[in-house]
């Protein structure tokens, strides 16, 4: 079909055109200004995706996910908001609505579900391109409950939001209190357990009492150590056989002024000898004299032999002293040594214990805090403020879409009329027809009048 025939039609056809596209405009004209007047209420939401968290100061990465800002809106389509909207607006207490829901649902389900399917209905929620903003629409026929109901979602939405974020902590806070309580109680016994060792061993100060012992030790092992150099030194000289040949012999005043006077008597002795005779008086007194000497010398040298002995004795015995004294004093360094080791797996148990309770009581603050919080990453941008003007009907507009419709439908249903009883309306429909060149056309009586007064008027 080519253009000539399309308008031919049309122009055979534009009554039947022209008057369904009259009936679809004043059709739709008509139920636009029957239709109840709808008005739409908006409230704009703030997500906060980009302020660290108030409580931690900690930048939450599930917050800059790309799902967020649909999980959001998902929460605002929820019907646990939609409930909670119909807990702030009151809407179960109303005798009216009741009445509505038992003729309706004849009591079936729960009042609560029914309105909130019945807000959802009404609910368009839709996120600002390239922002954090979330537009909440509700519709209705009342502008005022159409802004109650918006601004009732937004209060709803943070509510919930807050509750979804405290649910959590609030667990954690609860498990963590727990934990708290375990750790304290861990620590106590841990203190304890020293406190009743230091007690059963009565140990005050484990390094001081350590350090004085030690010295002790030190000091007796020193002295020991003297004690068996003079044993030593003393039994060496016992052994020694030649008396006069000791030290403390040769080195005795006394007997060097023995010595003196029985060499100055032998020589007076040998003198007298030799000039007054062997058995004059003073010869005999001096040999008396010599003889005195001699035995005093070696009473001296017999005592100090003894008392070499006796040093010998008393070193040995104090060195068996000192080998018991060091034994035992070795022994109670052991002793203090693994009380100090196991008074430092004591200590250690409690350190271990504080860092636990004050890492688990650190943790219990924060989410009890957090549980505790009444604040949100979401506030409201624009509360809903009452409609002036409705959303719905728009006039206007569905008098243009009639129009755009009604010229289809026109069309339409020209084509049809003209398909059910197809007419030649110009040579190239005859032609196609008979399928037979056109050797000529001839005017129409209406065309003929209109040539002849043109050229008359010629």
């Amino acid at each position: 079909m080519t253009i000539q025939q399309f308008l031919l039609i049309l122009r055979a056809r534009y009554q039947v055109a022209l008057l369904a596209l009259l009936v679809t405009v004043a059709t739709t004209l008509i139920v636009s200004l029957m239709l109840p007047r709808q008005y739409t209420a908006s409230a704009a939401m703030l997500v906060d995706v980009k302020s660290p968290d108030a409580v931690s100061g900690m930048l939450l990465q599930g917050m800059m996910a790309p799902g967020y800002m649909a999980t959001q809106i998902d929460i605002i389509n929820s019907d646990r908001v939609a409930k909670d909207v119909v807990k702030v607006l009151r809407m179960e207490s109303s005798a009216a609505i009741q009445q509505q829901w038992r003729t309706a649902t004849k009591g079936k389900g729960q009042l609560i579900d029914w309105l909130a399917n019945l807000l959802q209905k009404n609910l368009d929620v839709k996120p600002s391109r390239e922002s954090n903003v979330i537009n909440i629409n509700y519709t209705g026929t009342d502008p005022d409950f159409a802004a109650a109901v918006a601004n009732a979602y937004a209060q709803a939405y943070m509510n919930v939001n807050l509750e979804l974020r405290l649910a959590p902590a609030r667990q954690y806070a609860t498990f963590f209190e727990a934990q708290t309580k375990a750790a304290r109680d861990k620590l106590e016994k841990a203190q304890q357990a020293l406190s009743d060792y230091q007690q059963a061993n009565g140990i005050t100060s484990t390094d001081e009492r350590l350090d004085f012992e030690t010295a002790k030790l030190n000091e007796t092992s020193s002295q020991l150590t003297g004690i068996q150099g003079q044993t030593t030194d003393s039994q060496s000289k016992r052994q020694n056989t030649k008396t006069d040949t000791l030290a403390e012999v040769m080195q005795s005043p006394l007997i060097n002024g023995l010595k003196a006077d029985i060499a100055r008597l032998e020589a007076k002795l040998t003198e007298s000898s030799i000039n007054l005779g062997k058995n004059h008086p003073q010869t005999q007194r001096t040999e008396a004299e010599l003889s005195s000497l001699r035995t005093q010398l070696e009473t001296e040298t017999r005592k100090i032999a003894s008392s070499i002995e006796t040093t010998y004795l008393i070193s040995k015995q104090r060195e068996q002293q000192l080998q018991s004294a060091l034994g035992a004093q070795k022994a109670r360094v052991l002793i203090l040594n693994q009380q100090r080791n196991e008074l430092n797996v004591l200590r250690r148990d409690i350190e271990s214990a504080q860092r636990a309770f004050e890492l688990v009581s650190q943790r219990a603050s924060q989410t009890n805090i957090e549980s505790q919080t009444n604040q949100t990453n979401i506030g409201v941008l624009n509360p809903a403020s009452v409609p002036l003007e409705p959303s719905k009907p728009r006039v206007l507009l569905n008098v243009l879409v009639s129009i755009f419709l009604g010229t289809l439908l026109g069309v339409g249903l020209a084509f049809m009329l003209e398909l059910s009883n197809r007419r030649v309306r110009s040579a190239q429909d005859l032609a196609e027809a008979l399928d037979l060149p056109v050797l000529g056309t001839i005017a129409s009586e209406v065309a003929q009048r209109k040539f002849w007064r043109i050229g008359v008027r010629a």
